[in-house]
């Protein structure tokens, strides 16, 4: 007999099921009428508890997430989102080569390709695999004291996490690739080395000179998220890396930028000869735009691809006038969408948002980083 949480999950995944088949088949006429699915999937949630979505549910399903990512500003070409469906894939070393397939061809020589891999799913026997890092690529953070460290802080319990139980660590610079900590659906976390093969990095220079040349700084050319949980229609897929291409910012002014980050400012601004005796001079200011130009520059002479935040701005508008031609309501958070430096200079930031939250979506993780840290690794 089934108990009252069984009977409970099973009408909640029902009513997301129906609520997705019927967004499916609206969004895709030829489908045909959704009575049909309707029915079968309704027995198959009966019989198991769960169902099976076709691929072609899961591509767009996986299109739509995008569509309905209120932080993300770039969504104008979710239809162009590329589905690798691997949903019979359970095992760690299976799912870790994929991922590096995964980069490998969203990378494309540079012209970075939008793409998501989705593995096994969520089902009422078994939990679905899971991916600890944050991104595919993430760089390492060593360091003995709280205020000192080499390379990335935020990845600085991972690093340790991971050299507790016999990683070796990188050559010890600030952009050593950590390695991809993957859990199988019946497995024990383990970690798998990127190949450097799967792994594109942009050397950072200035566009006004070399000198930059011997920092020594570089960034992947691919953000994978890899720690996000893909639902579509009550089935969720906890292991589903997906990727589009950088905006500037996100490196030059989040994470080469950021003081709790690389806090690559003040050097900037030694190296260029600014005041940075006090906040007045703008030293700060400066330094960040700077630091994009850098990052805008590099990237492009490498001829990987990346977005602008100007550009990224009107394409995020386009986008909104186009769905609401179609009738959709386009969910946005203000501080996300508005990019971190010259905000008020981008068509964005004059205008409010609802942040409505709206299904298929990629939703974190409950608790992902704090199991991530000192986890029992193999």
């Amino acid at each position: 007999m089934e108990t009252l949480q069984q009977l409970s999950t099973t009408a909640h995944i029902w009513s997301e099921a129906e609520e997705f088949i019927r967004l499916f088949h609206l969004e895709n006429p030829s489908a045909g009428d959704p009575r049909d699915r309707l029915a079968a999937v309704r027995r198959e949630i009966e019989e198991s508890g769960t169902y099976r979505h076709t691929h072609e549910e899961l591509v767009h399903g996986a299109r739509v997430a995008w569509r309905n990512s209120n932080r993300c500003i770039g969504r104008l070409y979710w239809n162009s989102l590329r589905v690798r469906d691997r949903r019979d894939l359970t095992g760690g070393d299976e799912i870790a080569a994929e991922c590096f397939e995964h980069l490998r061809e969203a990378t494309n020589g540079g012209r970075i390709r939008p793409t998501i891999t989705v593995f096994a799913p969520e089902a009422p026997d078994r939990p679905g695999p899971l991916i600890w890092n944050e991104q595919l690529v993430r760089y390492a953070g060593y360091g003995d004291h709280p205020s000192v460290t080499v390379g990335d802080p935020r990845n600085r319990e991972l690093t340790e996490a991971l050299r507790e139980i016999g990683w070796a660590g990188g050559p010890g610079t600030p952009f050593d690739p950590l390695p991809l900590v993957v859990q199988g659906c019946d497995d024990k976390p383990r970690w798998f080395d990127l190949p450097a093969d799967a792994v594109l990095e942009v050397p950072i220079g200035h566009p006004d000179g070399d000198d930059w040349a011997d920092w020594g700084l570089r960034w992947h050319a691919v953000p994978a998220i890899s720690n996000m949980c893909l639902e579509i229609g009550g089935i969720r897929y906890p292991a589903a890396p997906f990727n589009g291409w950088y905006m500037g910012t996100e490196i030059g002014a989040r994470n080469l930028g950021d003081s709790d980050r690389y806090n690559l400012l003040p050097v900037v601004a030694r190296r260029l000869g600014m005041d940075t005796s006090s906040d007045r001079s703008l030293w700060k200011d400066r330094a960040l735009v700077e630091l994009n130009r850098a990052v805008l520059h590099s990237f492009d002479r490498a001829g990987v691809t990346i977005a602008d935040h100007h550009t990224e701005s009107r394409r995020f508008l386009t986008h909104l006038q186009r769905e609401e031609c179609k009738g959709r309501e386009v969910g946005a958070d203000w501080s996300w969408i508005v990019p971190p430096i010259s905000g008020s200079a981008t068509p964005v930031f004059h205008r409010t948002y609802e942040d409505r939250r709206q299904t298929p979506a990629y939703v974190h993780l409950p608790g992902a980083q704090e199991r991530a840290r000192g986890i029992d690794l193999v």
